[in-house]
């Protein structure tokens, strides 16, 4: 086991926890003989493909969950709690990546719930409010009132709340799930800024991330997973991404950046003048057959809403589609009307709508094409089992078989859940919303291997991501939208991430430009 850098001359930093042979098993071992060493007053990432194990270790070392073997110990002194709230006492502190703020309440109530000022049994309104932005203000968020509902706020300040009720108390150790999933640069940079400050004061981080940037900036050393085992922890100086990658793939992964542009066939969609308030505004654009066309642009630019309304998922307030017969309107009005016209969708949020997630593998697979495995109307047991049994293989889908329920796996395999679908259905146009959301650099590789077949089929795809590094690895067009318009559409060779960055800002620059520096311009 690596010790953990230290500047010349210092003492070494002491080991804060320490596990040894930690394994955890349900139907089939998710972690065995796992033994790590954290000390404080570090950042330890923990990354690996998703089902390595990493979420099963946090949260055996939050109370979470129970080990099935092994010890740890914390500052020397056993430590085995038996839940979040015993690990939360000896100041072992999870924010997970799903939030769980009441969005009905205030900041204030978010922060110090259970532990609510009273006198008479009434709630010192002061005293609340006192307390939460002095808490606040520990992480650099003193700007926000602590009476605004927590729902008023954007998910990236409703992450840094979360964060910021984690720290009440004693906290000697943190463990952040994907803490920068939701958030923007600007937030992000804060969010490290106050990492260096609690690594400052002693507390140790344990910091989970599928962005290796993110891990070179933020880490002290890197603890990979693969399969359940401790592959390595190094130094993080010592290591390029590509080490990185190659942990804990096994493998080289290739990213794209360099490609060819895909041969564009004939035109598969045209969207035309589609408009929905001030989310969309008069967009038009023509996917092509076997090319993938992405969508960049700011949170809240129109980019989700504008898939939305091609899919029929929300009303429009004008505008129309059409196919490859540019004088023939297409009637898309819902989600049944999209299927039937070819036009898949993997949306943004897997597990609230892109999944039935008690549901097995196989049923999820084949929910949107049931006639396919059906005869005379009664579903056909061994045709259905056998097209998913494919399936899984083709995506490399890591389950115990096809009937295990999705919610029990991991998020990159989710995901590949609702790419079997659509691989099943067959349909001739997908709209992708942030595809690899969540989901690790093998799953990753695996997803952009199925984009690529797909395309070279002669599907067309439409591809939302705020990860400008995977459209430009990934797509032929790029596609910019700004305060609910599309300003520009880029070739492959034409765009740079500076390029793409001014063209997602230039409505909003526009729209707040003074009226007397128009009038002069």
């Amino acid at each position: 086991m690596s010790t953990v850098p230290v500047a010349a001359g210092a003492a070494p930093l002491p080991v804060l926890l320490q596990g040894r042979g930690i394994g955890k098993t349900y139907a089939t071992p998710v972690l065995a003989g796992v033994d790590f060493e954290l000390h404080a007053g570090e950042v330890l990432a923990l990354t690996g493909e998703n089902g390595a194990g990493k979420s099963t270790l946090s949260k055996i070392v939050a109370g979470l969950v129970q080990p099935t073997d092994g010890t740890l110990t914390l500052a020397g002194a056993p430590y085995a709690p038996a839940s979040r709230q015993d690990a939360e006492k000896l100041g072992v502190r999870m924010v997970m990546q799903e939030l769980s703020l009441v969005p009905t309440l205030s900041v204030a109530e978010n922060l110090l719930l259970g532990r609510l000022p009273q006198r008479f049994g009434f709630i010192r309104g002061d005293a609340l409010n006192e307390a939460a932005a002095r808490q606040m203000a520990l992480i650099g968020l003193q700007d926000i009132d602590p009476r605004l509902p927590v729902s008023t706020l954007g998910v990236g300040y409703q992450q840094m709340v979360e964060i910021a009720r984690s720290l009440i108390g004693e906290c000697r150790l943190l463990i952040l799930d994907e803490p920068t999933a939701t958030l923007t640069s600007r937030e992000i940079a804060h969010l490290f800024r106050q990492i260096e400050l609690l690594k400052a004061r002693g507390v140790a981080i344990v910091y989970i991330s599928h962005r290796l940037d993110e891990l070179q900036q933020v880490a002290d050393r890197v603890m990979v997973l693969r399969d359940g085992r401790h592959i390595d922890t190094r130094p993080m100086r010592d290591l390029t991404q590509a080490d990185v990658v190659r942990s804990m793939v096994g493998r080289d992964v290739h990213e794209g950046l360099d490609r060819e542009r895909r041969r564009a066939g004939p035109v598969a969609l045209r969207v035309r003048n589609m408009t929905r308030g001030t989310a969309v505004r008069d967009v038009s654009l023509d996917l092509h057959r076997g090319e993938v066309m992405g969508l960049a642009g700011l949170v809240g630019s129109g980019r989700t809403e504008l898939l939305r309304l091609i899919y029929g998922a929300d009303r429009k307030d004008s505008g129309f589609l059409q196919g490859n017969e540019p004088k023939l309107a297409l009637d898309v009005n819902s989600p049944v009307q999209a299927v039937r016209a070819g036009i898949g969708l993997v949306t943004e949020d897997r597990k609230s709508q892109g999944l039935l997630l008690p549901q097995s593998i196989r049923v999820n697979a084949t929910l949107a094409n049931l006639g396919a495995v059906s005869r005379g109307g009664w579903l056909q047991g061994e045709a259905e089992r056998d097209a998913v049994g494919r399936l899984r293989d083709l995506l490399r889908v890591r389950s115990d078989s096809i009937e295990q329920p999705v919610d029990q796996l991991s998020g990159g395999n989710q995901q590949k859940v609702v790419f079997a679908r659509w691989l099943h259905r067959d349909c001739d146009i997908l709209l992708l919303d942030e595809p690899t959301r969540g989901v690790d650099i093998g799953a990753r590789a695996d997803i952009y291997a199925q984009i690529d077949r797909m395309a070279a089929a002669g599907k067309a795809l439409l591809m939302v991501s705020s990860d400008l590094r995977e459209l430009m690895s990934q797509c032929d067009r790029i596609g910019v939208m700004s305060a609910g318009r599309l300003v520009r559409i880029f070739e492959r060779g034409q765009w740079t991430e500076q390029l793409l960055l001014e063209a997602a800002f230039s409505a909003y620059a526009a729209a707040d430009k003074p009226a007397s520096q128009e009038q002069s311009a």
